[in-house]
């Protein structure tokens, strides 16, 4: 039998997956569900704890407990201030370790992982468990991209892999050669929407989005979902072009069929 998984639930569809694959396959785990993020649905009927983002503390005693050697980190997670965090004992003991190295995604995450594995367990991602969400390369669905979507995709990897380089964020929005927006802090629904008021007349943008190139793979993954196709189409998007092999697709299948639906392109492109 696989070692019991521990799983720390933030927003999105992806965690109750996670959850629902392990009891299907019967692999024994223990749930820690973030207040604020984690979905009513993504629950356990037992080892299952809730706690808020500074509660880092509660949760590693949590998986030493239940005897998980494992630990899976899934699902979105906005980053709070410290006043919001009101971090227990072991969570500023660890912000007061690694001082300045908070106030960056990429080294924050790094440094998450090596502190929680120097409690002795191992960290994995979650493609490691679940190698179908990751994005396959080329077209998903019915809808294929133009030769203006192409060059605009091209040009949005260029843009989305600097911004990666620089910790800023994972997406920009492309139309026609224009760059309409670049995601920060405020996470790929809300610049989608941003661009809405900012498209030009003409052929709609295509959303890129690529794994930061120095970002730690086993957290924080690209991720889409149903969701974003909407939102998407909404604001007047054309497609999705995302990381293929480095970004999780929440229900490849339900994105597809709604892409196909609203009539958007979706394709996983290959970055060396």
């Amino acid at each position: 039998m696989a070692e019991k998984l521990g799983i720390i639930a933030g927003g999105g569809s992806l965690p109750k997956q996670l959850v629902d694959r392990c009891k299907g396959e019967g692999r024994p785990f223990a749930l820690v569900r973030l207040d604020g993020f984690a979905s009513p649905e993504t629950a356990a009927e037992t080892d299952c704890l809730t706690i808020r983002l500074g509660e880092a503390g509660r949760a590693v005693s949590f998986f030493k407990e239940k005897g998980v050697r494992e630990i899976v980190m899934i699902g979105f997670v906005k980053r709070p201030s410290l006043f919001q965090l009101r971090p227990d004992w072991w969570t500023a003991k660890f912000l007061a370790k690694i001082g300045f190295k908070a106030f960056g995604d990429d080294n924050l995450l790094s440094s998450v992982i090596k502190q929680i594995e120097s409690e002795g367990f191992k960290i994995v991602g979650v493609h490691e468990i679940m190698g179908d969400v990751l994005a396959p390369e080329g077209i998903f669905g019915k809808v294929q991209p133009d030769a203006q979507a192409l060059d605009d995709i091209a040009h949005g990897v260029k843009i989305a892999l600097g911004l990666g380089a620089l910790d800023v964020g994972q997406s920009v929005v492309v139309q026609q050669g224009i760059v309409l927006g670049v995601e920060a802090v405020e996470g790929t629904d809300a610049l989608i929407k941003r661009c809405k008021d900012l498209a030009r007349a003409g052929v709609g943008g295509v959303l890129v989005k690529t794994k930061k190139p120095q970002q730690e793979q086993r957290a924080d993954l690209p991720t889409i979902g149903v969701q974003t196709v909407v939102n998407a189409h909404e604001s007047g998007l054309r497609g999705i072009a995302v990381q293929a092999g480095k970004t999780l697709i929440a229900d490849r299948a339900a994105v597809t069929a709604k892409a196909d639906e609203l009539g958007l392109f979706i394709t996983g492109v290959k970055i060396p």
